[in-house]
């Protein structure tokens, strides 16, 4: 049976007090959906995406612009600095207090692992040692997935290397797998049955186009330029400078490639990224609505 689909256009059925999960591959169009349910319904757009908790970033994570901020409440944009960590434990903290009371939360984004941790529970994992996330930088992708065990190995998407570090430190800094601390997870904040759980589902094509086209925005409204600001105390460490088209951008300013080889593998690795939110999305079943971000 195919999964259902939500016209967004009409709004039919969604009640304006109920909450509502936008998710979807980068460059479909979440947060314009975002913005247009807050206009006709009422609610705050609340951020849902790892890259735009960073205060450095604006453009190159394409976060809403300050005349779209204007038009509706927004929450945890730019609300950490680039030299702080940030997990899903953090963003859930964050996020607890808003679901508490006020405006109806409306939370867009295209980190899945948040939505999972939201709306299936995060396990209570105690705080990794530095010195484990140092030993972890060292090693390359390839080893770090090869002393991962087989059930946590089974969860996670094996080419994220954000994703396999994360439990490569939780396996070395606590003497147990990921899977194990996944296994006593607690309730949801969040459990889809008290929320419209939406997902763009974009075809590849469509979607490819619109990455290379939207890059191209970001350079002519000034990502070179605040990457350059940043370019300065850059560390490729960091969570917030590993955003997609940061390092791609640094290499120009460092002047090891050309600006239209840093702007093709800027795309290229966008595409990935997006296919990955995609199957992402497909995995999310009956349980999410489909939108068709074609007709947006």
């Amino acid at each position: 049976m195919s999964p259902p689909f939500f016209d967004p256009h009409t709004l039919q059925g969604l009640s304006p007090h109920c909450p509502v999960l936008i998710a979807g591959p980068t460059a479909s169009g979440k947060s314009g959906l975002a913005l247009r349910i807050a206009e006709a319904q009422g609610g705050r757009v609340i951020n849902a995406d790892a890259s735009q908790v960073y205060d450095c970033w604006r453009i190159i994570t394409a976060r809403p612009s300050v005349q779209e901020e204007s038009r509706a409440p927004h929450a945890l944009y730019g609300h950490i600095s680039d030299r702080a960590t940030y997990s899903a434990g953090h963003w859930l903290r964050n996020l607890e207090p808003l679901l508490q009371g006020g405006p109806r939360p409306i939370i867009v984004g295209g980190t899945g692992l948040y939505f999972t941790a939201l709306t299936e529970g995060l396990a209570e994992i105690p705080a990794i040692a530095p010195e484990a996330r140092a030993e972890a930088d060292a090693l390359d992708l390839a080893t770090l997935r090869a002393d991962l065990d087989a059930n946590t190995a089974a969860r996670i998407d094996l080419d994220n290397r954000a994703r396999v570090q994360r439990a490569w430190e939780v396996q070395r800094g606590t003497g147990r797998a990921l899977a194990d601390w996944q296994d006593e997870t607690g309730p949801p904040l969040l459990p889809l049955d008290r929320c419209l759980p939406l997902v763009l589902n974009a075809d590849r094509d469509w979607l490819n186009a619109r990455i290379s086209v939207r890059f191209d925005q970001m350079l002519a409204e000034g990502a070179l330029d605040e990457v350059a600001a940043v370019h300065p105390r850059y560390d490729p460490a960091l969570p917030a400078h590993r955003a997609i088209g940061v390092p791609d951008l640094m290499a120009y300013l460092d002047g090891r490639v050309t600006l239209d080889a840093a702007r093709a593998s800027a795309v290229t690795a966008t595409r990935r990224y997006a296919k990955r939110q995609r199957t992402w999305g497909r995995s999310r079943g009956e349980n999410w609505l489909r939108v068709d971000p074609a007709t947006l």
